[in-house]
């Protein structure tokens, strides 16, 4: 019984934190981009 709920929050664990790591470097892309399309308009 208490085998399985830690393998359930183990899973849910691993579900979380990798969805909290794709969205960081999604938004680390985003505001890269941003970033150099601002540095473009500023220097160009």
């Amino acid at each position: 019984m208490l085998k399985s709920i830690f393998k359930f929050v183990l899973a849910i664990f691993l579900v979380v934190s990798g969805v909290a790591i794709g969205t960081t470097v999604f938004a680390a892309k985003s505001v890269d981009k941003l970033g150099d399309d601002l540095q473009d308009k500023i220097y160009n």
